[in-house]
């Protein structure tokens, strides 16, 4: 259901607590796009590190790259994207606005910018890709691409991994990187954004395995994402019908979310086939064919993609992680993050500024970042204000240091979400958090 109060609230909390800024807001801003401040470039780069971590790292039938983001032209014309990469516009006559034409209110002939009925003009494809020159001449010659995805760097790279890596299909290859679209319409905060990031994975299988592969993909990327705490109820899979379908795609499901404006996808799953190779094998001029040693049998691998937009799935957190309660009659507004995603694990008080708290707590911060846990400290305020703080930017943890921590060599830890208080060993305190961050 429509809820377009909590973006307003998530926005809020956003730019006051340092998640994501408005790029260029000094000048007015530059439309959908957006800087992530101290703590989203933190979120960010844990979900980040998280994908990496399950897809790189924990599987050695996975290999990593990080391919440019300038490439050759052609590139995006054995893609299909210079040919089809496009979407419908109109333009208002009226206020001069332009508007994916496939949009509900657009198809119902009403401007939604000024209003105005009836004043649209005919539709034209408008191709989503951003241009640029490389070299001195801005010709038609020296024309390149800023790329819309990262998955095409996998595929003309693929017997490059192949071979230095000595990986034998089926295996993968993952990277993660910006990506860049001239979107029409874009919008929902940071959710259909012109600049973004992308963790996607191709995985090349011998054709006949792929719908066993596809299976299984599907399954262990939405068991990723619950993991991450995300609420079972509001993840679905959506299936694409033959109207939905990618021309390259063979079959193709979209991991949703119900966002406050409706329910969204944010990670695709395709079985793309020899789509991709076939393509890039005909416009090279290489032979781009895996030879399977034991039986001699060439063959262009199929390719299950797993593609997940970084920026969208941490929309999902925020969102899902979002509450307002009532504590006795003091209201407090949370971010539940998980503790693996939570840019700040750890806020660290002295209970008064005297007696030796505040060197016990810096001292004990100190320990915390050289143990690489991320911490915050703060003596400033009435300790509940400090809670509440640390409660709407997600902190999971917070550490007060008092008047029995000098005489007992312990503090108290204060959980977010119960809010239940425990007493742990001073020395004990990083090992009490690595556990649980574990």
């Amino acid at each position: 259901m429509a809820n377009p109060d909590l973006m307003d609230k998530l926005v809020s909390l956003c730019k006051r607590r340092g998640y994501v800024f408005q790029s260029s807001e000094i000048y007015g801003g530059t439309g959908s796009v957006w800087d992530y401040g101290s703590l989203g470039a933190e979120l960010k780069r844990n979900v980040k590190d998280l994908w990496w971590s399950s897809m790189v790292h924990q599987r050695d039938d996975i290999e990593g790259i990080d391919a440019a983001i300038l490439m050759h032209p052609k590139v995006w014309e054995a893609s299909g994207h210079v040919e089809g990469f496009s979407d419908p516009l109109v333009e208002c006559t009226n206020c001069h606005r332009r508007f994916r034409a496939d949009l509900p209110e657009v198809e119902g002939g009403q401007c939604p910018t000024c209003g105005t009925k009836d004043v649209f003009t005919e539709p034209r494809m408008f191709n989503l890709m951003f241009k640029t020159f490389m070299g001195p001449v801005e010709d038609s010659s020296a024309t390149i691409y800023i790329r819309p995805e990262t998955a095409q760097g996998s595929y003309v790279n693929f017997l490059n991994v192949q071979g230095t890596a000595r990986q034998t299909v089926p295996f993968g290859i993952a990277q993660i990187g910006k990506a860049f679209r001239n979107e029409i319409t874009p919008g929902n905060f940071i959710f259909r954004t012109r600049e973004f990031e992308q963790a996607e994975m191709q995985f090349f299988v011998k054709p006949g395995e792929d719908e066993a592969w596809f299976d299984q993909w599907m399954e262990i990327r939405m068991q990723w994402h619950k993991d991450l705490g995300i609420d079972d109820a509001k993840l679905r899979f959506h299936e694409h019908g033959p109207d939905e379908l990618a021309h390259y795609a063979k079959k193709a499901f979209d991991i949703e979310y119900e966002f406050p404006f409706g329910w969204k996808e944010f990670e695709g799953i395709h079985n793309r086939t020899d789509f991709d190779l076939a393509r890039h094998q005909e416009y090279s001029g290489k032979r781009l064919e895996y030879i399977d040693a034991p039986t001699n049998e060439r063959f262009l691998p199929y390719v299950v993609e797993t593609a997940m937009g970084v920026d969208r799935t941490a929309l999902v957190l925020l969102v899902d992680a979002y509450r307002e309660e009532d504590i006795d009659g003091d209201q407090r507004v949370v971010l539940g993050l998980h503790p693996k995603v939570a840019p700040t694990k750890v806020a660290v008080f002295p209970l008064v500024k005297k007696d030796g708290m505040p060197e016990i707590a810096q001292k004990l911060q100190a320990d915390l970042r050289s143990a690489a846990i991320p911490s915050f400290y703060d003596q400033s305020g009435a300790i509940g204000r400090r809670y509440r703080r640390q409660d709407e930017v997600g902190t999971p943890w917070c550490v007060t240091i008092d008047g029995e921590t000098a005489e007992q060599n312990s503090v108290t830890i204060r959980d977010r979400d119960s809010l239940e208080q425990v007493r742990v060993a001073t020395d004990k305190v990083v090992a009490w958090v690595r556990e649980r961050l574990l």
